[in-house]
């Protein structure tokens, strides 16, 4: 397990939560992994209390699961959660843009061409692997300019627990091609100003996002 430095002990508890959190989100930590209380602690450097405390809120946030008389294991990778993952976001990601459209037209429109604009850079210079994080941004201005922090909150955890199954895809540059490509096609639809575009964007950007990740996270090869 990848070493942990702590500087501030009075922000142990998260920086301990943050930091399993990530790794077991970007796969770093496999599912199935038997997580070791006592193990964690010492690697990190730490008492056993505030990684008592994490692996608890993380099996509330449905990433680990306790087995009695074993402890926590990493939850296997489900297609159902991947199914149920994107229903919810495109439901979510639909409400943040129709609200964005609202309260900040202009400004998404703008701040999403500079994205797509540097991801497509990024891709140019051969560097998939960049897209991580101008794929989030992108999600992230929608959500940011809904005006609710609460749909902000809820778009960027689900947008975290689908990146534990398309870590994989989506350093693949044909995925991140075809990625690009939604993101286009979303904003496009922003232009015209049409919500119902809008809405059919998201679908398709997403179903595609579940097709990469079947594929690749399964190895499968989903009907078309």
């Amino acid at each position: 397990m990848r070493r942990l430095v702590i500087r501030n002990s009075k922000t142990i508890r998260r920086k301990i939560y943050d930091h399993l959190r990530d790794q077991l989100l970007s796969g770093e930590i496999p599912p199935h992994e038997h997580l070791i209380e006592a193990k964690i602690a010492k690697e990190i450097g730490t008492s056993r209390t505030p990684v008592r405390e994490a692996l608890h809120n993380l099996e509330l946030e449905g990433i680990i699961e306790a087995v009695p008389r074993v402890g926590y294991i990493v939850k296997p990778l489900s297609e159902e959660e991947v199914e149920e993952i994107c229903e919810i976001r495109g439901a979510i990601e639909e409400l943040a843009c129709r609200w964005a459209m609202k309260k900040a037209h202009h400004q998404l429109i703008e701040e999403l061409r500079k994205n797509i604009l540097i991801s497509e850079e990024k891709v140019s210079q051969g560097n998939p692997k960049a897209f991580v994080e101008t794929d989030a941004q992108f999600h992230e201005i929608i959500a940011g300019l809904s005006g609710s922090q609460r749909l902000l909150e809820l778009a960027q955890t689900l947008r975290r627990h689908m990146l534990r199954y398309r870590i994989q895809s989506i350093y693949l540059m044909d995925n991140v091609l075809r990625a690009i490509e939604g993101h286009k096609a979303i904003l496009g639809a922003i232009e015209k100003g049409d919500p119902e575009g809008v809405s059919r964007a998201i679908k398709s950007h997403l179903e595609q996002s579940k097709r990469d990740i079947l594929r690749y996270a399964f190895k499968e090869t989903p009907e078309r």
